[in-house]
């Protein structure tokens, strides 16, 4: 049997992971792919960090672009990262040379994607990607070829595991989200500079990626809505609970007869739905078919063993010569969607203002509610003491966005208001 050849460019967790994938596994691989894979050539940072898995025999490159050119490498494994840089310019320079390309790469391909999808149609090369959206989870898999039958209208989940496990944490602990941050970064879960993930930006990447696999449309990143998490305060977790909702963050894409409507934003869901129930650094995707009905795909969303599953994956789908179009349909086929925007959402809202309690100030945040043609479901008020700052905890039937947005605007500029008031989009799935 006639191996398939990988070169590997980036040997850190996810890298180090396939390459311990391969070593423990290596027979089982080669009957499921039908032939051994082989690692032959690789490039990283320092050559001499320790590694999992003997290297002796691959070949090291300094430059990670080389492996493109490299005549016994049959594909290029890109476990660099970045949308720029080395990264873009190994994988087109693969796809270039007519070598098949796996990725865990989510905002090359978020960025790139329809280019690279059209380099690779044109040279009959595999672009692979499994590995960029939800680590383990077999998600684009799921939407592009087990869905396949069906139009897919609606797709949701939570795509980011450092932002789960903050809000799982702030939940059952009770504490402040700068604490749980700060213990997320302490255990590996966040970065040094955590904007990426908190800031909603890593799950606007995966979203961008699984909407255009899902609806048959063209990646479209500059229309996703972004949303982080760090306005979230332990306030919000505890009033959340009582009124039976979990907090978290989603991404969401719809398909609606005005356009595909992509937003990132924490949402408050019902407690029973299986994306409540998704904690810690559990990923969660909820995906509406028109003949399948709802399928939920759950599990672990990053990590050097979840990622490596999938990198390995997709190894053995080009070993086996299994071949779809890289978005499901091929390229030219994808349609350049009419964005819907957030102004057009219309939901119910949960929004917490810190007032001064006096006389009035119900009534007067309930008179801008009612300028602007929004009606209030229920208000909680406690810790009374005349004269101090109280929380309220409104929440509302649904309204339009736009309209939310012109009351709030009107509350805060309210004398009685002293902080910016939070405002939570409720989602009913």
């Amino acid at each position: 049997m006639t191996a398939l050849r990988i070169g590997i460019a980036g040997l850190g967790t996810v890298g180090s992971g396939v390459l311990r994938l391969l070593k423990e596994q290596g027979d089982l691989l080669a009957v499921r792919a039908g032939r051994p894979i082989e690692v032959v050539a690789v490039s990283a940072r320092d050559r001499a960090k320790q590694r999992d898995g003997d290297l002796s025999a691959c070949r090291w490159l300094d430059d990670p672009v080389g492996l493109a050119a490299e005549p016994d490498v049959d594909v290029v494994v890109e476990l660099i990262g970045g949308d720029e840089g080395p990264a873009r310019a190994l994988v087109e320079a693969a796809l270039a040379n007519g070598k098949s390309v796996v990725t865990a790469n989510k905002a090359l391909l978020a960025r790139h994607g329809i280019a690279l999808a059209r380099q690779a149609e044109a040279k009959n090369a595999t672009l692979a990607y499994e590995a960029s959206v939800c680590g383990g989870i077999p998600i684009i898999k799921g939407l592009r070829e087990g869905l396949a039958a069906n139009a897919v209208s609606e797709l949701h989940g939570i795509l980011n595991g450092t932002c789960n496990y903050i809000l799982s944490q702030m939940r059952d602990t009770g504490r402040a989200f700068e604490d749980v941050l700060a213990e997320a970064q302490a255990l590996g879960y966040a970065e040094a500079d955590p904007s990426f993930d908190i800031d909603g930006i890593d799950t606007a990447h995966k979203l961008a990626i699984l909407a255009a696999v899902a609806f048959g449309t063209e990646v479209d990143l500059g229309s996703v809505h972004i949303e982080g998490i760090r306005h979230i305060g332990a306030l919000d977790i505890t009033y959340a609970d009582e009124l039976g909702y979990a907090i978290k963050l989603l991404g969401i894409a719809r398909r609606t007869p005005d356009g595909i409507e992509q937003r990132v934003h924490p949402c408050m869901v019902p407690k029973t739905t299986a994306i409540a129930a998704a904690n810690g650094v559990q990923n969660a995707v909820v995906a509406q078919g028109n003949f399948a009905d709802k399928v939920n795909f759950v599990g672990r969303g990053a990590g050097g063993g979840p990622t490596a599953s999938a990198v390995v994956a997709d190894l053995i789908d080009i070993a086996r010569g299994c071949r779809v179009p890289v978005f499901g349909v091929p390229a030219d086929r994808l349609v350049k969607a009419t964005p819907r925007p957030i102004e057009r959402r219309f939901g119910a809202y949960y929004l917490r203002l810190m007032v001064i309690d006096k006389p009035g100030v119900i009534a007067d945040v309930a008179a801008a509610l009612r300028d602007h043609q929004v009606s209030l479901e229920s208000v909680l008020q406690r810790l009374r003491a005349p004269g101090d700052n109280v929380p309220v905890v409104l929440t509302t039937h649904e309204t339009h966005e736009a309209s939310m947005n012109a009351a709030v605007a009107q509350i805060a500029a309210l004398e009685a208001v002293v902080e910016a008031p939070r405002v939570i989009r409720i989602e009913q799935f």
